[in-house]
């Protein structure tokens, strides 16, 4: 049963507000609450604190996505000398009047602690820029006042609710403004949304008015693809699993780029303290992944008893990568990638600001240790199902925009890779998203591919599986008198595209994480050509011996090459309604007959071919090379 509650939806309108503003709230962070009543089973009125649950991001964050606590055992938990992180989640699970509701914030205490009815919580750049200094606490008391209350760091959870607690004591927080916790962020509240979002953007605006400006970083360089490529491998090996590189330009990161003290600034921990969980504590300034991994791994064995119990190691490859290739950032996925830049965009900026002023200081690394192996986010870890089977893998497939090509790419999309789309069709750039990346290219157009294909790579960082699927099929016409045009034609797409495409793609293929693939997408019409065809037939069969070759030269690199011969797919662009009517009609069949014409009588289509495709390019093939397999539904010209 839906509740409208007028205060809830106020505080989901103020919430979107703050979680819209990046500079305010990143990817999940932030969190906001509004107390309110609610009805229990026996008709009680009951008064509950409605916190952001974990999983919803504020910009978009719905009145389910607000947890109902019972407020008086919220607050009976801060009586408490101690409590651990996991006791914690279960009573607040257990306070909740919503089973079925997510799991509350670990700060749900401390909305409970304030009285007012409105309590909204970012990590504002503004705020911890000013606070993360060497002279921070200095220059936050001379900025707010004394009607803003600033605490020295104390991790989240009960912890930090219990120094509120204690301090609340002595202090008539309705004389406050807002709480500044040093390294971490701003509390405003208030008994009116409204009113309690407009000191939250004041007080912001006035930290914000007491930083100095930085300046824009110059042009970022071209940079060696290739290198990029060797430089991701490296990265993926030291992670254990591929992964995708995403690079930034006209940032504040570019600025930060052209330091002579990057090495130092640069190595002093994060803006806040959960941006560890994206970003690592510090990232890697240039391209000695060993170095940063050992690096990683020396902090680790320093601080591992620090948490307390049996410890997951988080992979120690960085994921961000400062260095002469430019601002770079490593992630599983594109979005995990696109979420570490987006982090140290901001991370740059402040560390800029800081150093501009009294000098950048924050977190110490066992601090920063305790977040990044928390307990909490050590369950997360270990409660994670398996990836998709290509995740931080790029696959990069021709002919796109349509027909077989576009359901190949969709089919390695949806095992997670990240997708390099070509296509002469400029339809192939409207799906356009953080994993799929569309190029306007005509194969037979050899310095385009080439571009293109560099292009890709420079987007992604690498290319571990090709799959070219584009090809023209000429109007049938017998041998004798066959136009020069259309037989020019199927040569130019069909074979030479592909063998420029297979010559630039190469280098990159052998730099794969877990070796190259390529599947060709052939025709029946290699094994059994057809009367008519020989244009499509002829360049289809030098296009098959052109992928045996590679089979025969790659086989060294690890690269494994196959061909799927697909037959009578109808669902492409090259069939229309009318056609199959009368090739249908030819054969004296209806044209449901017409499509299952095979001695299985399937129907084959788009997606059974890119399925198939995806498949050889999976560990099922792994020790295949050099194949052609049939996806036709048995061919009595070829069995």
């Amino acid at each position: 049963m839906t509740f409208h509650d007028d205060a809830l939806d106020a505080c989901v309108r103020v919430s979107r507000t703050l979680g819209s503003d990046p500079s305010l709230v990143l990817h999940g962070g932030g969190n906001t609450s509004v107390k309110s009543t609610r009805t229990d089973v026996t008709g009680e009125s009951v008064e509950v604190v409605l916190t952001k649950g974990s999983g919803y991001d504020l910009a978009s964050i719905v009145p389910e996505g607000f947890t109902p606590l019972r407020k008086d055992r919220v607050l009976a938990l801060a009586e408490l000398e101690s409590l651990d992180d996991v006791s914690l989640v279960n009573e607040l699970k257990q306070a909740s009047m919503d089973a079925s509701a997510p799991s509350a914030s670990i700060e749900a205490i401390l909305h409970a602690l304030i009285p007012h009815r409105f309590v909204l919580h970012t990590h504002a750049d503004a705020i911890v820029t000013l606070t993360n200094q060497t002279d921070g606490e200095r220059l936050t008391a001379e900025t707010f006042g004394e009607d803003v209350w600033v605490l020295p760091y104390v991790k989240p959870g009960f912890a930090l609710a219990r120094q509120v607690a204690v301090a609340l004591a002595d202090v008539d927080v309705r004389s406050l403004r807002g709480i500044v916790l040093r390294n971490h962020g701003l509390f405003t509240f208030a008994d009116d949304a409204d009113a309690a979002l407009a000191t939250h953007l004041e007080l912001v605006h006035t930290a914000a008015a007491a930083l100095p400006q930085i300046p824009d970083g110059g042009p970022s360089p071209d940079i060696d693809p290739l290198a990029l490529a060797a430089l991701r491998k490296e990265i993926s090996e030291a992670a254990g699993a591929p992964m995708v590189l995403q690079r930034r330009t006209g940032t504040a990161v570019d600025a930060l780029l052209g330091r002579s003290d990057l090495d130092q600034i640069t190595q002093r921990g994060p803006l806040t303290p959960e941006h560890v969980i994206h970003t690592k504590r510090v990232p890697m300034v240039g391209t000695d992944v060993a170095a940063y991994v050992a690096g990683y791994q020396a902090y680790v064995d320093e601080h591992r008893g620090l948490a307390g119990g049996e410890l997951t190691p988080i992979d120690p490859a960085p994921r961000v990568i400062l260095s002469d290739l430019g601002f770079l950032t490593a992630g599983r996925t594109v979005k995990a990638a696109n979420v570490a830049a987006d982090i140290y965009e901001h991370t740059a900026a402040g560390i800029l600001r800081a150093e501009a002023m009294t000098g950048f200081r924050t977190l110490s690394a066992a601090e920063a240790f305790d977040i990044e192996y928390w307990v909490l986010e050590q369950r997360k870890l270990r409660a994670k199902g398996d990836p998709p089977p290509f995740a931080g893998e790029v696959a990069l497939v021709t002919g796109a925009a349509s027909g077989i090509g576009r359901a190949c790419a969709q089919a390695l999309r949806e095992a997670g890779a990240a997708v390099i789309a070509l296509d002469r069709d400029a339809a192939v750039t409207e799906a356009n998203a953080p994993d799929w990346y569309g190029i306007v290219c005509d194969v037979s157009d050899a310095d385009a591919v080439r571009a293109a294909v560099t292009e890709g790579v420079g987007h992604f960082g690498g290319l571990d599986i090709l799959v070219p699927a584009a090809g023209v099929f000429a109007a049938s016409h017998p041998i004798d008198g066959f136009p020069a045009g259309p037989w020019a034609t199927s040569l130019d797409v069909n074979v030479t595209g592909l063998l420029t495409l297979l010559g630039a793609a190469h280098p990159y293929l052998a730099l794969a994480p877990r070796q190259g693939r390529v599947v060709l997408v052939g025709s029946k019409n290699v094994p059994a050509p057809g009367q008519g065809a020989a244009a499509y037939s002829a360049s289809k069969a030098a296009a098959t011996q052109l992928a045996r070759v590679a089979a025969l030269e790659w086989a060294p690199d690890g690269i494994r090459v196959n061909t799927v011969n697909p037959d009578a797919v109808f669902d492409t662009a090259l069939w229309s309604p009318e056609l199959l009517e009368q090739r249908a009609a030819k054969y004296g069949m209806s044209v449901a007959d017409y499509k299952r014409r095979n001695l299985l009588g399937a129907e084959i289509t788009s997606a059974d071919v890119g399925e198939l495709v995806a498949a050889m390019c999976g560990p099922l093939f792994a020790a295949t090379t050099g194949a052609q397999v049939p996806i036709d539904g048995g061919s009595d010209r070829i069995v």
